[in-house]
């Protein structure tokens, strides 16, 4: 049963991660709320240079993480998508419908609140997308603390959502937050993109060659002004899934290789060089200013609403079919957990507002991490509840 293997592996990866990333945001907030967070500002500030020839990648670690290590996370999205889209639960639309229209739903709604309450402040728009975000990692991390009382498909139907928000997550970086553009450099990277192209028409199965060209795209796409991250996904999907001769996948392969780096690496690095929010001076009124009210209702209740209602549409429409073993009470327990952006809403959150840029820098994350918790616990304890009854409930 080689799907099923691959699937606990999955969410076994992603379980442990989650609660890495948990343990990761906790140290952060407890460390840069010290005496110790003059340490912590200075890691992050520490000063990185790459310098080949005339060539100089020079910036502070905060962005390498951000814009270097990120683009690996993207990698693996990028690489889960087309496996999905190709052989997986997003190849046939029976499939795709509910999930897909939850998503559309967990997208829509929360950018929608967000926009109401912030409509009047052109600078505040800028983070309207920011509760769009779900953390599949971070939710199943959650999903795991109640064991087998979960159904299998209930995980696949958060899985196949999370996977559509991070295309849709991505399709909105590409559009809404690139910044000025250098036609040199994205002429280079266009030319490293047909090269991947050429190197997977004509059947290349070694990962070196694409890694190499696509370390050359990383370095253009980050010069270019389109967020460099952004250059992981056209890797991915240049990477060919299958070979002639049953030879090994070279995108599965690399999935694998990747997974748990990612997972147990990159994002608990990530959760805590930017979950380290100061609450020095931070007051209950902090969270009434509209862009973390914004954030975290949106992914309170937006989240709730669009995931949940769209699902139910869906169902009674007669578009889809529950998930197999599950009941209504799940379903609106995975919706609120659906409202942990974290990793991803946190890194819109630093391309919405740059820190030293934004006046509302550093009020995404009280958003987020405040959004995220409740909808962690109150997500919980509706699965806990719903997981005592029976199926259909």
């Amino acid at each position: 049963m080689p799907v099923r293997n691959t699937f606990k592996r999955f969410f076994k990866l992603e379980a442990a991660g989650g609660l890495l990333l948990i343990a990761a945001a906790a140290l952060a907030l407890l460390v840069n709320n010290s005496p110790l967070s003059w340490l912590y500002n200075s890691f992050l500030d520490l000063p990185v240079a790459v310098r080949m020839g005339a060539l100089e990648i020079a910036k502070p670690l905060l962005l390498w993480i951000n814009d270097g290590l990120m683009a690996l996370f993207f990698l693996l999205i990028g690489l889960e998508v087309k496996r999905e889209i190709i052989q997986g639960h997003l190849s046939r639309l029976s499939q795709v419908v509910l999930p897909g229209a939850a998503a559309i739903g967990g997208m829509v709604i929360p950018a929608l609140l967000y926009w109401a309450l912030n409509h009047d402040d052109a600078a505040a728009m800028s983070g309207w997308a920011i509760p769009m975000a779900t953390d599949i990692a971070f939710a199943l991390g959650v999903l795991a603390l109640l064991g087998k009382r979960v159904p299998v498909s209930l995980k696949l139907f958060l899985m196949t959502l999370a996977i559509i928000d991070d295309l849709g997550a991505i399709i909105v970086i590409a559009l809404f937050y690139s910044s000025e553009m250098s036609m040199l450099s994205l002429t280079l990277a266009l030319a490293a993109l047909a090269g991947l192209i050429v190197m997977n028409r004509l059947g290349v199965a070694k990962l070196t060659p694409y890694l190499l060209l696509g370390l050359v795209l990383w370095v253009c796409v980050l010069k270019s002004g389109v967020h460099a991250t952004l250059a992981g996904v056209v890797l991915a999907l240049c990477i060919p899934l299958k070979t002639v001769r049953d030879a090994p996948s070279p995108l599965q392969l690399l999935e694998h290789a990747l997974h748990p780096w990612v997972a147990y690496g990159i994002l608990p690095l990530f959760a805590f060089a930017n979950a380290g929010v100061s609450l020095s001076g931070v007051t209950l009124e902090s969270f009434s200013h509209p862009v973390p009210m914004g954030i975290a209702l949106g992914l309170l209740v937006g989240k709730t609403v669009g995931v949940f209602g769209l699902t139910w549409l869906a169902i009674k429409g007669g578009w889809a079919a529950l998930p197999t073993g599950a009941n209504w009470g799940q379903v609106l327990g995975v919706s609120v957990l659906c409202g942990i952006g974290f990793t991803m809403s946190l890194f819109v959150g630093s391309l919405a507002f740059v820190p030293g840029q934004s006046p509302f820098a550093g009020m995404d994350r009280m958003g987020i991490l405040s959004g995220s918790i409740i909808a962690a616990l109150a997500g919980y304890g509706l699965m806990a509840m719903a997981s005592r009854r029976a199926p259909g409930a």
